[in-house]
């Protein structure tokens, strides 16, 4: 398949939008910040989290990392939804739905699989709780949804480009269930999507806490599976281990609680 300019189009246009929405997030919360962290903690959190949005682009884009996607779609003729049109907003409706909801298993795995988790406790370890840290992902993290992504594609069916718009919708989401506000009838919202009083829940210290909440757009999924979780948190971030710049946030993952207890043999069992 030749990549269409044309059809790159509406996600170009979708990025924009969800950088755009980036910006004002990020003004908003510095006016008027639902939970105020040190100036060292925003500032650390902001440059830190920043730098690696850069670097993994740098790296995946490097790694030609979007055309798994293209591969994947010259199999995906006979998926689930292929005998519906490109063009039918049904189809985009219910690739969608799906697609939240295998980016919802997704996120329960990281959480339940150690392999998985030293990757993904790397955006956890933020101590702030702001728009930024929804750039605050491992590399390695990212790079082994790809896989998952692509299974997607030839599973369900459907256009890559459509895969690559539904992400992108998706990213503003993350953006804006990270940033450090709140609003009216945020609770009557967050009956229908994820909301950052209920994502902050999701970057609790503590793991009976953390685990939970693991909805990116609609939080119909936390219901129906029984994983949502409605707390104000005490503390955010991880108690055991801290990254403070972009170097040891990388190598972080290399580094397990399991390691550290070796070493200190004074730290509870259990992860937070």
């Amino acid at each position: 398949m030749q990549n269409d300019p044309a059809s790159m189009l509406p996600s170009q246009i979708l990025f924009g939008i969800a950088i755009l929405g980036f910006i004002a997030l990020v003004v908003m919360e510095k006016l008027k910040p639902y939970r105020r962290f040190t100036n060292k903690i925003d500032k650390a959190s902001f440059i830190t989290n920043t730098a690696t949005f850069v670097f993994n682009n740098i790296i995946l884009t490097a790694l030609r990392a979007t055309s798994l996607f293209f591969v994947a779609q010259q199999f995906s003729s006979h998926g689930l939804l292929s005998a519906m049109e490109d063009n039918n907003p049904v189809k985009w409706l219910f690739a969608f739905l799906l697609y939240d909801l295998a980016i919802y298993a997704w996120h329960v795995a990281s959480h339940k699989y150690e392999f998985l988790w030293r990757f993904h406790k790397v955006h956890h370890s933020d101590k702030s709780f702001n728009t930024s840290t929804g750039f605050r992902f491992h590399v390695f993290d990212l790079f082994l949804e790809i896989p998952y992504k692509c299974l997607f594609v030839v599973l369900i069916g459907v256009d890559a480009y459509l895969v690559l718009a539904i992400e992108t919708i998706q990213l503003f989401f993350i953006f804006f269930h990270h940033s450090n506000l709140t609003f009216d009838n945020e609770k009557k919202f967050s009956e229908v999507i994820i909301t950052p009083s209920l994502h902050r829940t999701h970057h609790s210290t503590l793991r009976s806490e953390h685990d939970s909440n693991y909805g990116i757009v609609l939080a119909f999924w936390d219901k129906l599976f029984d994983t949502r979780k409605e707390v104000v948190p005490e503390k955010i971030g991880l108690d055991i281990i801290v990254a403070e710049n972009f170097l040891q946030l990388f190598f972080l993952a290399f580094i397990t609680e399991r390691h550290i207890r070796r070493l200190l043999q004074i730290i509870p069992r259990g992860r937070n």
